[in-house]
């Protein structure tokens, strides 16, 4: 299997004060992702600031920072449905202005608010699973074969991971928002996706829903089978285990990235958040409070 890059931090700050990470790959896989001085620039206002990064084939990423951080702009760049101001963009093996965006935006999958809302909420969550094949939006605009509608009825019962699996028949809009995250997951894994990208899956759920989710992303990260995943979360308390990296964004700079217990220091996120913090970790599981 190849190495999984190593990201160290430079000795010393760089001139603008900033941390950065620099990569050493020293395999010659071909990474999910990678980005050379990549900013994003939109009325003026830069969104994105001089990223550079990279994630391994089998890599699973968490992004964490504050509101306004530029997290979700920087998975709608991984994942091919926003071109950056500046910079070089390879996304599975596919350099931006070099390749059609289709052809990349094929090979990911992509989880978020977008994504739900652009699905009618009468679909049942059978239908929103085998439309990931060919990722459409309605079951009816190609035919499926049997052998797709028993693999999206398998895909379900592998992302629940012995959770109870909604009727095959229950529409998406009756869902509690924790099924509807995980028919979202499953969808994406129809596809054969060669990155999974997660926009903030946890956000607006309970903590049995959370917690369940977090189960769930955990069991998929262990998996051998699933592609590079990149999650984007506000809170510790959503990195599931067996993920193996973590990058920090403020300001749409990367502060930092690497190794999962080499970045959550009480230091680095402190730093990210504006805010004086503790991090704590119980094996597989990290949170963080606010210094008294």
């Amino acid at each position: 299997m190849p190495r999984t890059a190593v990201y160290r931090l430079r000795a010393g700050p760089p001139p603008s004060g900033k941390l950065i990470s620099v990569a050493a790959t020293g395999s010659a896989a071909i990474p999910a992702v990678s980005l050379s001085a990549v900013s994003v620039v939109r009325d003026g206002r830069t969104i994105l600031d001089s990223i550079d990064w990279e994630v391994g084939p089998k890599d699973r990423w968490v992004v964490l920072g504050p509101n306004g951080a530029g997290k979700t702009t920087l998975l709608q760049v991984a994942g091919a449905r926003l071109m950056p101001s500046r910079g070089t963009v390879s996304v599975v093996g596919e350099r931006f202005g070099r390749s059609d965006l289709r052809t990349v935006r094929a090979k990911v999958s992509l989880v978020s608010g977008a994504t739900l809302r652009a699905l009618s909420p009468t679909l049942t969550c059978r239908e929103v699973v085998v439309t990931g094949r060919d990722g459409s939006l309605y079951p009816f605009w190609r035919r499926y074969t049997d052998e797709d509608w028993v693999a999206a009825d398998r895909m379900l019962q592998r992302v629940m991971n012995g959770a109870s699996v909604p009727p095959r028949g229950a529409p998406l809009g009756v869902l509690s928002e924790g099924e509807r995250q995980q028919v979202l997951i499953a969808r994406a894994l129809m596809g054969r996706a060669e990155l999974l990208l997660l926009d903030e899956p946890a956000a607006g759920l309970d903590l049995g829903a959370r917690e369940r989710l977090v189960t769930q992303m955990g069991s998929l990260a262990a998996d051998p089978y699933v592609p590079a995943v990149v999650l984007v979360t506000h809170h510790l308390e959503e990195v599931p285990p067996g993920f193996t990296h973590a990058a920090l964004l403020a300001g749409g700079r990367l502060l930092v990235a690497g190794a999962l217990d080499e970045v959550l220091t009480d230091a680095t996120v402190s730093k990210c958040y504006g805010v004086r913090v503790t991090v704590e970790r119980n094996g597989d599981r990290w949170w963080a409070h606010a210094d008294a």
